[in-house]
């Protein structure tokens, strides 16, 4: 017989398959303005989420934050529409990336409410800029925006269920007791494997496409992580509560906000995009 499956995974897999749905819906079935409109709001709720992190009740404070992520969204959003600027801004973001691995590695509990605040904008502007610009791109956006999502989410859910059968070296203690190198190997597995689709699916040669998935994965786990942070430094378990079994925008979006940004640069790279 067998065993029943817990009621938080439960709960975790159909939340899952309904955001799924909802998803595919709008990125295949509807025009990429709702897209757009779909990212700017979970960039907004992730941004007021991320307020908490920030040590203060203040609700003036919290608003504030909101309304300075959202214009600075609309600002890099416009500034990158030029290709070169595009690059500028990816290969700033990247080294964002590796001052945060370099954060988690080497002093993981230290920060403040003005780090988490600048933080938050690097985490979130970026996020939003690289997807819109995924989708974005002339004749198979909607495909390569999901081709991201289903990377990242392949890199989170192969970490999920390897870590629970496999799990016994903690990877980060610090900052995320509950993930093990064996989850974030799995991850990376299964995450390769949807490179090596990709790499039919849109044309680049397998090696490539394979570095890119890689590197995709990596960093999903930076990103991951770093929310891990901030959330400990603020005492939270998670971000919210809006999603049953995964918690809040942020806790959905963590691992895209360091992804999304290395794969469209890669692909660029790889020339499969503008």
């Amino acid at each position: 017989m067998n065993a029943p499956v817990p009621g938080g995974v439960k709960s975790r897999v159909l939340t899952a398959l309904v955001l799924a749905l909802v998803v595919v819906v709008v990125l295949l079935v509807l025009p990429p303005l709702a897209t757009l409109a779909l990212l700017a709001l979970a960039i907004v709720a992730g941004a007021w989420e991320w307020s908490r992190f920030l040590g203060t009740g203040r609700l003036w404070v919290r608003v504030l934050y909101l309304a300075l992520v959202a214009v600075a969204f609309g600002l890099a959003w416009t500034w990158t529409r030029d290709p070169g600027a595009l690059r500028v801004f990816l290969l700033g973001t990247g080294l964002w990336w590796l001052v945060a691995l370099a954060w988690l590695s080497l002093a993981p509990g230290r920060g403040g409410g003005i780090a988490a605040a600048v933080a938050g904008m690097l985490v979130l502007v970026p996020t939003g800029v690289a997807f819109a610009q995924i989708r974005m791109i002339e004749g198979q956006g909607a495909a390569l925006a999901l081709f991201t999502l289903l990377l990242v989410a392949a890199a989170d859910t192969g970490a999920f269920f390897a870590g629970r059968r496999f799990g016994r070296v903690k990877l980060a203690p610090r900052v995320s007791p509950g993930k093990t190198w064996e989850g974030a190997f799995g991850g990376l597995c299964l995450a390769l494997a949807i490179g090596a689709l990709g790499a039919v699916w849109f044309d680049v040669p397998v090696g490539r496409m394979l570095v890119i998935a890689l590197a995709t994965a990596v960093f999903s786990i930076v990103g991951d992580l770093t929310e891990s942070m901030f959330k400990r430094h603020a005492g939270l378990k998670d971000s919210g509560s809006i999603f049953p079994g995964h918690g809040g925008v942020l806790d959905r979006i963590d691992s895209l906000s360091a992804g999304a940004p290395v794969l469209l640069l890669g692909l660029i790279q790889a020339g499969a995009a503008p």
